[in-house]
């Protein structure tokens, strides 16, 4: 999925938020954002976002010598997505659709994006979305794949998110035990995206197999991968999809059977997708 114009204003807004992430002062504050915009004007139509990111990124991290851009930040989310963490086991302790209330909480933790213009609340979030119907609903879809799958990759996307993640393979875990699951991350700091770093604070070479992917981009870009990584996306018999960098990278993709589960937060991708701004989705390829 290519960038489109409207790409482009996001990717820019993006300096300022760096920049107040982490507390610039005035003089760095114009050095960000005086850099993207220059980056801005040589942007290549034929990249993705998140490979667009990477070179935005990688700029902005070198001026302000700082590697992880948003190291504050995650560690906030994770904390908070960790304070959900008893009501949501509760919740699916009590649910008669277990497979269904996990993925809903898989994608309800996909709010937590910094790299996106719009926000949305991470409470009101869970409140409200095991009340709300998938706009592109393959679960069934995904639920036959599942039972029929021996090896399963799973692709992370935002730190905080990750809890969530870490309940979903827990009850893939329980009601699909046959298979092996992969959860794989990202190879460097990039935005908020989950590393190996914040995979093993949570557990998760414990829980299933943990994969550095290698990339230096905020979505499976499959060329940059390790060719570790690239073996197990192309054999995996399922791979599941978190979130519009992950979309955003793999469409198209020269596999089949992927499961894309996502938010939508932005225009772009609710263009790609024929759908809406706030829709959740369970598409199967």
């Amino acid at each position: 999925m290519n960038i489109d114009e409207a790409c482009i204003g996001c990717i820019i807004n993006q300096g300022h938020k760096v920049a107040s992430a982490i507390d610039a002062d005035i003089e760095l504050s114009k050095k960000i954002t005086s850099r993207v915009e220059n980056l801005s004007k040589d942007f290549s139509f034929k990249d993705n976002p998140p490979q667009i990111a990477s070179y935005i990124y990688a700029q902005i991290a070198q001026i302000a010598n700082k590697e992880d851009l948003y190291d504050k930040q995650k560690k906030l989310s994770t904390k908070k997505a960790l304070s959900f963490v008893p009501f949501l086991k509760q919740r699916l302790a009590n649910s008669k659709r277990k497979l269904l209330t996990a993925t809903k909480i898989a994608v309800a933790g996909n709010v937590i994006d910094l790299a996106t213009e719009m926000e949305f609340d991470l409470e009101e979030e869970l409140t409200k979305v095991f009340d709300t119907d998938f706009s592109h609903d393959n679960f069934a879809k995904l639920q036959k794949a599942l039972f029929l799958a021996k090896e399963v990759v799973i692709l992370g996307d935002n730190v905080g998110e990750h809890i969530f993640d870490y309940m979903f393979i827990e009850v893939l875990k329980e009601l699909f035990p046959k298979a092996r699951y992969t959860y794989m991350v990202r190879g460097v700091p990039i935005i908020n995206d989950v590393t190996i770093k914040e995979a093993k604070e949570c557990g998760f070479d414990k829980l299933c197999n943990l994969v550095d992917s290698g990339v230096n981009t905020p979505g499976f870009v499959y060329d940059r991968a390790t060719k570790e990584a690239q073996k197990l996306f192309d054999n995996a018999d399922l791979v599941i999809s978190k979130g519009m960098g992950n979309y955003e990278c793999l469409t198209p993709s020269h596999r089949k059977n992927i499961c894309f589960i996502l938010k939508v937060k932005c225009g772009v991708v609710a263009s790609s997708l024929g759908k809406n701004i706030g829709d959740i989705i369970c598409k199967m390829t």
